[in-house]
């Protein structure tokens, strides 16, 4: 998510990873939109909750990087997917959840009055995450909680 309009100090961005099965979201402030920052924030996200199959971003040339291949080199069983997805459904989910997520960081900052938006994303994420889906039936991180953590077979 572009913040460059309303930067808080040194960041200027928000990079969302949601889950596309579970719509788990993980918000991440950036000061750049370089691949570099990006792949340090993937590792972190990555080691903590496990390695998905397909890491796909819309994004291209920023991510198109041998920073992010490398990282994900990491893992054999990593395909990482550039440009638009083939379902304009998922396209669409990850743009709802952008919207919902600015609409939600609007509403702290508000609630808090603060200009500070890297602040609220921890808040924002947990009640992202905290909420039921109607698509999956359940609330999102029970769903976290039956995946496989693939960070072992690095070793």
């Amino acid at each position: 998510i572009d913040m460059q309009a309303n930067p808080d100090n040194n960041y200027k961005f928000i990079m969302v990873y949601q889950d596309h099965l579970t719509k788990f979201v993980i918000l991440r402030p950036l000061k750049f939109k370089w691949a570099e920052e990006v792949a340090y924030n993937l590792l972190d996200i990555f080691t903590l909750f496990g390695v998905p199959n397909i890491l796909h971003s819309d994004n291209g040339r920023e991510f198109v990087n041998s920073v992010i291949t490398n990282l994900c080199s990491l893992w054999s069983e990593v395909k990482i997917v550039y440009g638009k997805a083939r379902h304009s459904q998922s396209q669409g989910s990850v743009e709802r959840a952008n919207q919902d997520i600015e609409s939600m960081i609007a509403t702290w900052m508000e609630t808090n009055k603060t200009t500070k938006w890297s602040e609220s994303l921890r808040f924002v994420q947990a009640m992202k995450n905290g909420a039921f889906h109607s698509g999956t039936y359940c609330i999102k991180i029970g769903i976290l909680q039956d995946k496989t953590n693939k960070f072992f077979n690095v070793f």
